[in-house]
C-alpha cells in the first residue's frame, strides 16, 4: 500500500510539474510578485498532495516567533518537503539558497531560475559566501525572507552536519534578525527515497536571535545549538543523550 501511494504521489508531481513549468514560461513577462504568487501554486500542490496521497500531516509550534518585519530563516534540512512547506506556509515570499547548476534541470529549475532567488557557485568556496551576503541583502530589501539549510545538505534523522556560516554572515551584514527552524520532515520522507510514509510532521520555530547580540561565529553556533537541542525534543529515540520532554503544544497544523 505505502509504495502504491508513493507511486502515486511521484506520477502526480510529474504530471503536475510539466504544465506549470510551461505556464512558468509563459507569464515570464509578468511582474515577480505575480509571477511568483502564479509559481506558488506547484510547491502548494504538491504540499497538498503529500497529505491526501501520502499521508503525511503537518503541525508547527512557536508561529509567534515569526515576526511582522524582515527575517532570515536558518533551518534543518532532512527533505523536500520543507522546501515545499515554506514556500507555501511562511508569511513572507521566501528565496532559497540553492547551487545555479538546478538551473539547468528540465522543467523544475526553469521555473526556479524566474523567481529571482539566491542562486550560488558552491565551487567557487569563499565567493559563494560573499554572493549569499551581496544577493541576500538585496532580497531583503524586497521584503522577502531568505531561507537556508546551514548544514548545506539534506541529513537523515538523528544525524548532524556541519553549520557553515552564510546565513549567519548575511544577518549580521543586514541586521536582520534569525528564526532557527527545527522539524523532523525526514522521518516521514527520508532523502533520496521513493517510499515515503505516512504520519505527522512538527516543524518548530525558535525565538529571534539579534544579530547585534553576536557575530557571525557565535550566531551560527547559537543556531545550531537550539536546532539540535529541539530535534531531542521531536525525536528522543534519535538521540542517545536526550532528555524526557513534556513537549510543546502546536500553534497550528493542517
Amino acid at each position: 500500500m505505502i509504495f502504491l501511494r508513493s507511486a502515486l504521489y511521484m506520477t502526480f508531481l510529474v504530471v503536475t510539474i510539466i504544465p506549470y513549468a510551461v505556464c512558468c514560461v509563459l507569464w515570464a513577462p509578468l511582474p515577480l510578485t505575480w509571477r511568483y504568487r502564479l509559481t506558488l501554486g506547484w510547491p502548494a500542490l504538491a504540499l497538498w498532495g503529500a497529505r491526501w496521497i501520502l499521508g503525511i500531516r503537518y503541525q508547527a509550534r512557536g508561529t509567534e516567533h515569526l515576526p511582522d518585519g524582515p527575517a532570515i530563516i536558518l533551518s534543518k534540512h532532512q527533505s523536500a518537503w520543507e522546501t515545499l512547506y515554506f514556500a507555501v506556509k511562511l508569511p513572507r515570499d521566501v528565496v532559497f539558497v540553492y547551487k545555479k547548476e538546478l538551473h539547468h534541470v528540465p522543467f523544475f529549475g526553469w521555473s526556479l531560475a524566474l523567481l529571482s532567488m539566491i542562486p550560488v557557485n558552491r565551487a567557487k568556496g569563499r565567493e559563494a559566501f560573499e554572493q549569499v551576503v551581496r544577493i541576500g541583502s538585496q532580497r531583503l530589501q524586497e521584503g522577502r525572507w531568505p531561507v537556508l539549510f546551514p548544514e548545506g545538505t539534506r541529513v537523515a534523522p538523528g544525524e548532524i552536519g556541519r553549520y557553515k556560516q552564510g546565513g549567519t554572515m548575511l544577518a549580521c551584514k543586514t541586521g536582520v534578525p534569525v528564526i532557527p527552524v527545527a522539524h523532523n520532515a525526514g522521518e516521514r520522507w527520508p532523502r533520496n527515497a521513493f517510499i515515503k510514509t505516512p504520519g505527522l510532521v512538527t516543524v518548530s520555530y525558535g525565538p529571534p536571535l539579534d544579530p547585534a547580540n553576536y557575530n557571525s561565529v557565535t550566531l551560527n553556533n547559537a543556531v545550531r545549538d537550539w536546532i539540535e537541542a529541539e530535534m531531542r525534543v521531536l525525536n528522543p529515540e534519535r538521540y542517545a543523550d536526550a532528555k524526557p520532554s513534556g513537549g510543546q503544544r502546536a500553534s497550528s497544523h493542517s
